[in-house]
């Protein structure tokens, strides 16, 4: 028959967990203890360079460089050159008027600006800073009233208009 002893017949070197106790014992607590000796020293080491340069500091001061702003938003420069009426419609109002979006006349459409036109400058450059129908005030931008004026002017003057260039609020009162 069949040899069934409980000793193995050769030893292929993998220890069982009953066979080398210590060996165990001694793999398990260096797979915990020594990770935890390295977070521990990484955490000292961090811990005790910022400790420094706080300690160092005025208490009073320490808050203020724990609490400090990261960033600034700005919203944009404080001096801008004044733009052109091409350029105002370049930017802003060629989105409706280009394409006639919503019923509004098409840039250079005589027949459409006509009725428009008759109101008067004045007329149309309140509608354009205050809104008229699906145009918002300044049709959304945001620009100086003269600007504004500058881009009726354009338009309309394409349109058959013979409005003069609006005169800059600044170089009016230099006069």
């Amino acid at each position: 028959m069949s040899n069934h002893s409980t000793t193995p017949a050769h030893d292929d070197g993998h220890a069982t967990p009953g066979k080398d106790k210590k060996q165990t014992l001694l793999v398990l607590g260096l797979s915990v203890v020594l990770p935890l000796v390295v977070v521990v020293s990484l955490v000292r080491t961090f811990s005790a360079s910022s400790n420094e340069s706080v300690e160092v500091m005025d208490p009073e001061m320490a808050v203020m460089q724990r609490i400090q702003k990261v960033g600034r938003v700005e919203m944009g420069s404080t001096v801008q050159e004044t733009r052109t009426g091409e350029q105002v419609f370049n930017a802003q109002c060629t989105s409706c008027h280009t394409t006639g979006l919503v019923g509004s006349p098409k840039f250079g459409d005589a027949a459409a600006w006509a009725p428009r036109i008759k109101t008067g400058f004045d007329a149309l450059l309140t509608s354009a800073l205050k809104g008229k129908n699906a145009m918002g005030a300044q049709g959304g931008g945001a620009y100086t009233d003269f600007e504004i004026a500058r881009a009726v002017v354009y338009m309309t003057n394409a349109g058959g208009a013979k409005f003069a260039e609006p005169v800059e609020p600044k170089a009016a009162a230099g006069k």
